[in-house]
């Protein structure tokens, strides 16, 4: 087995969201580790420059390798002007790791832009971000976006009459059908994507699924060997750990991929003509 240091990445660079903790942590150090030029994405900046100084006091990740990006994927607006100033600074782009993710809250919530707040910050800013990224990544063979999915989204539907889910609302259900949309946006042919189940890990989203779990390192382990240009992928495959398996049905329905760009569109504000 390599050691975890061997320059797999060297000259490739990546975008980690939700890279200040957990899985998009780790993920992070291990790709920097690795020979990436890393851009780390946390919520607000404070949180961002902190896991860059971490990696590099306590995982002597080269500073060099690193560089940090704020948005809160709560807003809209913050999920554009993060991507234009990604594609500003780094027009060419290896991987887009679309990790951020947040459990479903108790109570109905709805962000400023109008969303159930765990589809948008789950789904509808990682679709956004994708969609404005596109151009960065599709210009190299290789280029590919990671999708951190869950297993869940097995027992999700999506609601396409009532997304908000303001008629019927469950925090598991809201949550499930974040990640299902998620799953079947990999299938998306903009760009070629993947989606992958980590496992069940020890971080902020561990009581959705069980009571105990993995560590971060473990879950990431599976995230960054997709990274790998030595990986070849196939667009809209779904990993569970290391093993490709097939998603639920509907992530693999061009219906279903085409009918959930209709519903995104006008969420994010993207025309639809």
């Amino acid at each position: 087995m390599s050691d975890s240091r061997t320059p797999l990445f060297n000259g490739r660079t990546i975008l980690v969201t939700g890279a200040t903790a957990g899985i998009g942590y780790e993920t992070a150090r291990r790709l920097a580790e690795r020979g990436a030029t890393v851009l780390l994405h946390g919520r607000t900046a404070e949180e961002t420059c902190a896991a860059a100084d971490a990696l590099v006091a306590t995982a002597g990740v080269d500073p060099a390798r690193l560089c940090t990006y704020a948005a809160d994927f709560a807003r809209l607006d913050e999920v554009e002007t993060l991507a234009h100033k990604v594609v500003t600074e780094y027009p060419h782009l290896d991987v887009l790791v679309n990790n951020a993710a947040m459990a479903a809250p108790e109570r109905h919530t709805v962000t400023a832009d109008g969303n159930e707040i765990a589809f948008q910050v789950n789904f509808l800013a990682h679709y956004l971000l994708t969609c404005l990224l596109e151009p960065a990544l599709t210009s190299e063979p290789g280029d590919r976006v990671v999708n951190v999915s869950s297993s869940l989204h097995r027992t999700a539907s999506i609601q396409w009459s009532d997304p908000n889910r303001a008629r019927r609302y469950s925090r598991l259900a809201a949550y499930a059908q974040s990640q299902l949309a998620l799953t079947v946006f990999a299938a998306d042919p903009r760009v070629t994507a993947v989606s992958v189940h980590p496992g069940v890990c020890d971080t902020a989203l561990l009581p959705v699924y069980a009571h105990e779990g993995v560590t971060p390192a473990e879950g990431a382990a599976h995230v960054v060997r997709l990274c790998d240009p030595a990986v070849e992928i196939v667009n809209g495959a779904y990993y569970e750990c290391d093993e490709l398996v097939e998603p639920a049905p509907a992530a693999t329905e061009d219906r279903t991929v085409k009918r959930l760009s209709k519903l995104a569109d006008p969420l994010v504000g993207r025309s639809t003509t």
